[in-house]
């Protein structure tokens, strides 16, 4: 099975998260965009600071390698507007695909309103430009029912508002990677909450953040149906190695 075109190579840490310099972490970044490109990965997700220097890089490299960043990270509890303001600034530097972290705080409250419009004008914007769109519902902060519940949310709201040719570019995605959770409980995108997330988003694809940081396990997430993973590991599970990475 060939998995590059399925994995979105990230690297999302701050200088204080990696316990780095500016000067180091800004090393590292260009480690996994270098890494990225050379392996042949689908995209390289990384902060909306780094995306103009990856656009740089690529372009220097002559790669066919997209660009990913996250919006509304990773809390998501930015207003829509402070969101759409950083999606328009991440377009004009050369983005390929916005990764919008959904208000799921916002979801949980009973706040759907505010939920659906943020969904709404984020896809719209996105779309507008021939961005691919992912919104991230963050599965750890989630109880099955509310995965069920919000994934289903964000169906409704595309397939009401916009064309058949556009779901292909909308996606549900599991995890930031950053949700701190209790007594070590899994992170990112799990089987059981995969599974929910596919049954409940089709037609619209999933992708599967965190928590697959092997070959067997990103086999697994694909042959679920899933078709992206996002990884800091994505050269170890090409290597057929375990990733020891966070995410």
């Amino acid at each position: 099975m060939e998995l590059r075109s399925y994995l979105d190579s990230t690297y999302l840490k701050t200088n204080q998260q990696a316990n780095l310099s500016e000067e180091e972490n800004l090393v590292k970044a260009r480690f996994f965009i270098e890494e990225a490109i050379k392996e042949q990965f689908k995209l390289i997700m990384i902060r909306p600071d780094r995306v103009t220097l990856a656009k740089k890089m690529i372009l220097e490299a002559n790669s066919n390698l997209l660009i990913g960043t996250v919006i509304g990270f990773h809390e998501g509890r930015l207003a829509i507007a402070d969101k759409l303001i950083e999606a328009h600034q991440a377009i004009a530097n050369g983005v390929d695909d916005l990764d919008f972290v959904v208000n799921y705080e916002a979801f949980k409250r009973g706040e759907v309103e505010l939920v659906k419009d943020e969904v709404l004008q984020g896809t719209q914007l996105g779309l507008s430009k021939h961005k691919v769109v992912k919104w991230i519902i963050e599965v750890a902060a989630l109880t099955d029912t509310q995965i069920k519940e919000l994934t289903t949310l964000i169906k409704e709201i595309v397939l009401q508002n916009f064309e058949e040719s556009h779901y292909a570019s909308v996606f549900v995605k599991s995890s930031t990677g950053f949700y701190v959770t209790e007594n070590n409980k899994p992170n990112g995108a799990t089987v059981s909450s995969v599974k929910i997330m596919l049954e409940n988003a089709f037609p619209l694809p999933v992708k599967a953040a965190g928590g697959v940081r092997n070959f067997e396990e990103a086999k697994e997430m694909i042959q679920l149906g899933v078709q992206r993973i996002g990884t800091s590991g994505a050269k170890s599970i090409v290597d057929g190695a375990t990733s020891n990475s966070g995410y």
